[in-house]
């Protein structure tokens, strides 16, 4: 299995969009007119693409050295859209789920490839009504791509909690605030990542996944983090999909310094860290239901720190390589989500300040598609969010998601 030749720390980023009927807040099944739309106009690019579902449009930025090249690709992708969807009466809007839409009347875009998932993984397959963010990251060399993905997941479970934004499944309040992760994770290839030693035991793994029929090519492996050949990079696939473009450049920052921190102690003859699946299972799963209150197990030796803590630490240790790297400003919006709320939180508290609607909530996720950075829902007046209206209640108690002292 050939890794293709990627420049050190060049980045990618995909991000999938959800399309929100504007008249009911509702997902819309249209992005099969809306990418018909884009080529009629002449305005087909590789920037926009269509996903799994109907309901979604995915922008794929172009490789580049730096991540505020790939969200100016992002925001032209929105700008493309905006004219197209406007008169259709559809918004765009973002998060790891959709507050209420019902999986069951989601359509799955005509493909030979998503038609097979979905037979194969009949009722599981028929919920992955999913949203993420992507982020490759270059490596120049193959030999650094295992043990760095073993480090990387030392920290990954840190980058799911500060952007998990999916607290709804449904209509229902899960109390987790990363559901996607719980639910993305019923696929036979799906989850935390295999750790291999050594290359010949990826391939290994490889060519008896394709032996048995479980993948036909390595693009069905789709771990949280994993190798990526054909690109040449890591892609990390553990974030939520964000509601605005300030957090997509965050997580893709905090990935690219993580490869390249870990990259340069490989170049000092360092041994890099790691630490064994079952502590990586664990801090997923307390990723996803505890989110920014979660405790992480940081060691192999299974020393813990609540996931704040480590963020902050993080950033430090990650400016110098920032600075390198051209992305001060995208890390740094690490401390503004501290400081305003995760983006579950604030999904949440959307719901609870007006008045319980669960429409309301799609407007908040607008309200910071259009803004471009995360606002503070409390804060109505200045924020510009004064015109959300409270619709019908939802089917939800709106709750703060707290971690349990005693881990029930």
């Amino acid at each position: 299995m050939k890794f293709a030749k990627s420049p050190r720390s060049t980045v990618g980023i995909e991000w999938e969009l959800q399309l929100i009927d504007k008249d009911s807040n509702d997902l819309r099944q249209a992005a099969d007119h809306i990418l018909a739309a884009t080529k009629k106009v002449g305005k087909e690019s590789s920037i926009i693409h269509g996903e799994m579902m109907l309901n979604t449009i995915e922008l794929v930025s172009r490789p580049h050295e730096t991540i505020a090249e790939c969200t100016d690709d992002l925001q032209w992708g929105i700008d493309t859209l905006q004219p197209i969807i406007e008169p259709m009466r559809i918004a765009l809007a973002s998060s790891g789920t959709h507050p209420f839409a019902n999986p069951v009347y989601q359509r799955v875009t005509d493909s030979e490839r998503y038609a097979e998932l979905v037979n194969r993984t009949r009722y599981w397959g028929r919920q992955m009504l999913l949203f993420g963010t992507h982020v490759h990251v270059g490596i120049e060399d193959r030999a650094k791509v295992l043990p760095i993905l073993r480090a990387v997941l030392t920290r990954f479970a840190h980058l799911q909690a500060l952007t998990a934004s999916s607290p709804f499944w449904s209509g229902k309040n899960t109390g987790y605030a990363d559901n996607r992760a719980m639910v993305f994770q019923q696929l036979p290839t799906a989850g935390a990542p295999r750790q291999f030693e050594e290359w010949h035991e990826l391939e290994s793994y490889f060519g008896d996944m394709v032996k048995t029929g479980v993948i036909s090519n390595f693009d069905e492996v789709r771990w949280d983090v994993r190798p990526s050949p054909k690109f040449g990079t890591i892609e990390f696939r553990v974030c939520d999909a964000a509601t605005n473009l300030a957090e997509v450049g965050m997580a893709a920052a905090l990935s690219q310094c993580l490869v390249e921190h870990f990259s340069r102690k490989l170049d000092a003859g360092e041994t890099l860290p790691a630490v064994p699946a079952w502590f990586v299972d664990e801090n997923k799963w307390r990723a996803a239901r505890y989110g920014m209150d979660a405790i992480l197990i940081l060691d192999a030796d299974g020393n813990e720190e609540p996931v704040a803590d480590t963020l902050v630490r993080m950033v430090d240790e990650l400016t110098p390589i920032a600075q390198d790297l051209g992305c001060v400003d995208e890390l740094n919006m690490v401390h503004t989500v501290l400081d305003v709320d995760a983006p579950y939180r604030r999904l949440l508290r959307s719901g609870a300040y007006y008045n319980k609607s669960r429409e309301a909530i799609v407007d908040f996720m607008i309200a910071e598609m259009e803004a471009g950075h995360p606002l503070d829902p409390d804060n109505s007046q200045n924020q510009g969010l004064a015109a959300l209206d409270a619709k019908t209640p939802a089917a939800y108690e709106p709750e703060q998601i707290v971690a349990d002292k005693d881990r029930e």
